[in-house]
């Protein structure tokens, strides 16, 4: 990257490259933007991002982000406690929420297994879904929403072992969504019809 004038600007760059799918070039064009145009956007999204950092944690029940101790969903008492959603990040739930076909409880992952990258069990949110399966209220299916990808299902398989190994039922999403597709960008049609389907 070419040296700008200014360190606190090639910060900023430096910053917004961790964005996912922003290199040098957007993320020069996204900070000459906000400090030439929208000096007050700039100062909104830095306090947002500021709130956020501060003021988001992880549901105590589905490990999903939260204002409060527990989210919206899990303290919902119309939605169906035996039934458990597992999906890999918010954005995955997010979407399944939206078909508007599922109207359980979740638990986010908040990752993949990646062997290759010496992401394992440990480091995702298995172990606070084996306490999840453990404590009230109780689940009688876990259905597996993992993404169908290599990682995703190797995911879903050492979820569906350890929830057995509980005596809970396990369901798949049915192949409704396209193989090597992440939840994230399905559509609402495939994703309803595919927990319509699941197995």
């Amino acid at each position: 990257m070419a040296t700008s004038p200014s360190r606190r600007l090639d910060q900023l760059i430096q910053a917004l490259q961790r964005l996912p799918g922003v290199g040098v070039r957007s993320a020069s064009r996204m900070a000459y933007h906000l400090l030439q145009h929208d000096r007050n956007g700039a100062e909104q999204l830095a306090q947002a991002l500021l709130a956020a950092c501060e003021g988001i944690r992880h549901c105590a029940l589905c490990h999903t982000f939260s204002d409060e101790e527990v989210c919206p969903t899990c303290a919902d008492p119309s939605r169906d406690a035996g039934l458990l959603c597992v999906v890999e990040s918010p954005a995955d739930q997010a979407a399944l929420e939206r078909t508007g076909a599922y109207r359980g409880r979740y638990f986010v992952l908040m990752g993949r297994l990646r062997p290759l990258d010496g992401i394992g069990p440990d480091d995702i949110g298995v172990r606070p879904l084996l306490e999840r399966l453990q404590t009230p209220p109780p689940v009688r299916e876990v259905i597996l929403a993992t993404s169908f990808t290599a990682e995703g299902e190797a995911t879903a398989h050492v979820v569906a072992r350890l929830a057995q190994t509980l005596g809970l039922k396990v369901t798949r999403l049915a192949r409704g969504v396209p193989v090597g597709s992440e939840l994230e960008y399905v559509d609402p049609g495939t994703i309803a019809h595919a927990l319509a389907d699941r197995r």
